[in-house]
């Protein structure tokens, strides 16, 4: 399986980025001309992996996100987006539906398992103090 293209963003852990990633990652995939549904479900995927970032992993705070994705020749694309934030204390937890760290917030805690039904493929590696990195993973195109 070899890479045919491979990109890296990085951008503060403001709101207003969210939107400006989704449209980053979808554009970059478009290269292999997946289906409209596929790359709706990539946009929603990074959509809450960066809010999740932004709104957990600094909080109040500022910090960089960081969004890196590659298109191999299999017609997959891994998305990886990572922060050097606060860290998840309990992954397997924290990946549980409706599991929240702010209900004073209204936070739904769907974030993961949004990313779950959209994606292929979900993995989370987090260190308490050091940070989180979502890796994705999405067939766009069949063999």
């Amino acid at each position: 399986m070899g890479i045919r293209n491979q990109m890296k963003l990085e951008f503060l852990s403001v709101p207003e980025n969210e939107g400006f990633a989704r449209v980053a990652v979808s554009a970059f995939a478009v290269q292999m001309d997946p289906t409209l549904e596929v790359l709706a479900d990539i946009k929603t995927a990074v959509s809450e992996a960066v809010t999740n970032a932004i709104v957990h992993g600094y909080g109040d705070g500022m910090g960089m996100v960081e969004i890196s994705a590659k298109l191999d020749d299999n017609g997959i694309m891994e998305i990886a987006v990572s922060d050097q934030g606060r860290g998840i204390a309990d992954i397997e937890k924290a990946m549980e539906p409706f599991f929240t760290t702010q209900p004073e917030k209204e936070r739904s805690g769907m974030g993961f398992s949004v990313m779950q039904t959209f994606m292929d493929a979900v993995m989370v590696e987090s260190e308490m103090g050091k940070g989180t990195t979502v890796r994705m993973e999405k067939r766009l195109k069949e063999k």
